[in-house]
């Protein structure tokens, strides 16, 4: 672990110890994947202002979510098929989150279910959950949240249909692998991820199997995914589930400013500035040129993160200079994951913050606090629409 530098050298290790099929769900996008790669293109067009002779010896990158005090801005953003990159994965991951001192977010599409991770965990994590057309499901799981702990609700709201993902249907992805003459060749390929997986305390959907109706296998958890995605979701299904769930509410998936102003009406905690990683509507922009304008709209009524393309700690410092409070990273956790289990997530978070802390250096800034556009080379930042 000591020789990854950058989250492309885990993203390279993971390459190499993951199956085909279980890396190509993390690296690919929808369609022609133009979103996914806008999201990281546009956010290294964003140029820093390097400044000199200032003191720089005491800095400090710790800063608040949600009124909390974390080691950095940045939450680990929820991510499906974790335990498929590493056994155990979603309870490694929210191991390494909890010891670094940064927020782990679990999937309802987690192979680790949410029982499994509060047990393995002594601090309380986040749960991201969709709304679904199983009404009674979705109220067992904020139930089941609630018992385990979980100390915030991300609602993700850019999912009311899948987009296409090519790589996924080519490759016949599930949980577990379907027994096919590809993914044995797959699978046997990656002799120590198979060793690894024979200590796995979870091979499908934790969340799902076994507490949703009718489902107890991978047949029927093939059938119930496809038809839970909710395309009748609207604003009154959130408001509800934020009413129930009671705690500190976080909507994901905000990419116009219309969208802002009614999650910030309806008196959010956080919205994330996400376009799912490029995994949803394709042809859309990059995230971070949504920011600015969500941020306009908001007004300072909720906190606003970004997610999308963040790669670095140098991205976690560009969102912050256009005014994101966080920013969320779903793709370097799981590199990390797939090429080190619990350290290769701990090698992510070291790197993220070196880098974060590093630039924000260069810039001549001491606090993460005092970060502003003022560190970034006028005219190659977005700006919001009424500038």
């Amino acid at each position: 672990m000591w020789k990854m530098c950058s989250v492309q050298d885990l993203q390279a290790a993971a390459a190499s110890r993951v199956p085909k099929p279980f890396f190509e769900y993390v690296t690919s996008g929808s369609w022609t994947q133009s979103t996914m790669r806008a999201n990281s293109d546009e956010l290294s067009k964003i140029l820093f202002r390097q400044r000199v002779l200032r003191d720089i010896s005491k800095r400090r990158v710790r800063s608040k979510m949600l009124g909390e005090e974390w080691t950095m801005p940045v939450a680990l953003a929820p991510c499906g098929f974790g335990g498929m990159q590493w056994a155990n994965g979603e309870i490694l991951a929210a191991k390494a989150a909890e010891k670094f001192g940064v927020p782990f977010t679990l999937s309802t599409m987690s192979i680790n279910s949410i029982e499994q991770v509060a047990e393995a965990t002594t601090k309380p994590f986040w749960f991201q959950m969709y709304v679904l057309k199983d009404r009674d499901f979705q109220r067992n799981l904020l139930s089941r949240a609630k018992a385990a702990g979980c100390s915030a609700l991300v609602l993700t709201v850019d999912l009311q249909v899948k987009g296409q993902r090519h790589a996924d249907i080519k490759n016949g992805l599930s949980a577990p692998p379907k027994p096919t003459l590809q993914s044995a060749i797959d699978i046997l390929s990656k002799p120590s991820w198979c060793l690894r997986m024979l200590t796995a305390k979870s091979w499908t959907f934790g969340n799902v199997v076994g507490h949703a109706k009718h489902v107890g296998d991978l047949s029927s958890l093939d059938s119930w995914t496809n038809e839970q995605f909710d395309p009748s979701l609207s604003w009154k299904d959130v408001e509800f589930i934020r009413n129930e769930w009671g705690g500190k509410f976080i909507i994901k998936g905000i990419m116009e400013p219309e969208d802002a102003k009614e999650a910030a009406a309806m008196g959010v905690d956080a919205l994330v500035v996400s376009n799912h990683g490029g995994r949803q509507l394709d042809g859309t922009e990059a995230s971070v040129c949504a920011l600015p304008d969500v941020i306009a709209a908001v007004d300072g009524k909720c906190e606003v993160w970004l997610d999308g393309g963040i790669r670095s700690g140098q991205d976690v410092l560009r969102a912050r200079a256009l005014g994101a409070s966080a920013a969320m990273m779903g793709r370097p956790w799981l590199y990390g994951l797939g090429a080190g289990g619990e350290d290769g997530v701990s090698k992510c978070l070291e790197v993220v913050e070196k880098e974060l802390d590093l630039t924000m250096a260069l810039c001549g800034l001491t606090d993460i606090d005092d970060v502003s556009s003022a560190i970034l080379k006028k005219g190659s930042f977005p700006l919001p629409s009424s500038a």
